[in-house]
């Protein structure tokens, strides 16, 4: 067995193991290690303290996201704080920044900003590589940081709580992948021609450690953003962020 199929085989095993997520009469639950990775995500961490979620995935990837067959997953609708007066990009700097500041980590960086009327997103990079580490939401209500859901926690090699795991699987982590940054805009094309008709993707996927994400198109404006795993296709649409305000590069 080449070591390319080796690692999309080791994808698929990935996507198995977020078995070890709970679902216990509709609380969310994770055993993950008190204070593992650069979030500080604790036991019950991230997961737990978005309470209840809906359990509508189907297709590939079931509860943990949007399949290729269009489920949207039980994480669609964690993270929204409608009817709430959107931040600035002014403001969701200033959290994420202070929030980069807690992590005592100098080579992560703000590298985007996307304000949407649900929450804020924020890409992180790392200075020295220019590579993209993970991403976060800021709360439009409370300025409150938090890691983002779905890829972020699922699929980041590097930087989720899952990432010991990974590991295992992936051995040394790098920013090498089955699918290249091509392969993934094709795959998130295709993945809207089917079930976001009109939709169209940006020209470039963001590479993070396992995944890239992708902005989404409607009339040549954004609409939103999707994610591609980097060794299995599967695609996670981000249901959770509303509509598209205004965006900025990291500052």
């Amino acid at each position: 067995m080449n070591k390319t199929l080796q690692r999309v085989i080791a994808g698929a095993v990935i996507a198995a193991a977020a078995g070890a997520i709970l679902l216990v009469g509709g609380n969310v639950i994770t055993a993950v290690a008190q204070g593992s990775g650069p979030f500080g995500w604790g036991a019950g961490g991230m997961m737990g303290a978005y309470g209840a979620a809906p359990n509508a995935g189907r297709g590939f990837g079931g509860m943990m996201g949007s399949g290729r067959q269009g489920g949207y997953g039980m994480m669609g609708g964690w993270y929204t704080a409608q009817g709430v007066k959107p931040l600035t990009v002014d403001q969701t700097t200033a959290a994420v920044n202070g929030y980069l500041a807690s992590l005592n980590n100098p080579d992560l960086a703000l590298g985007e900003v996307m304000i949407f009327d649900n929450n804020s997103y924020a890409r992180i990079v790392e200075k020295s590589t220019g590579r993209s580490a993970f991403e976060l939401l800021v709360n439009p209500a409370t300025q409150a940081v938090t890691p983002e859901p779905g890829p972020n926690m699922m699929w980041n090699a590097k930087y989720s709580p899952m990432s010991g795991m990974m590991g295992g699987f992936l051995g040394a982590v790098t920013t090498a992948m089955p699918l290249s940054a091509s392969d993934a805009l094709k795959t998130a094309q295709a993945y809207l021609d089917q079930y976001l008709s009109g939709m169209k993707t940006a020209e470039d996927a963001n590479a993070f450690y396992g995944y890239y994400t992708i902005d989404t198109l409607r009339d040549g404006k954004v609409a939103g953003m999707l994610s591609v795993n980097g060794y299995t296709g599967q695609v996670w649409l981000h249901t959770w962020h509303g509509n598209f305000i205004t965006m900025s590069e990291g500052r």
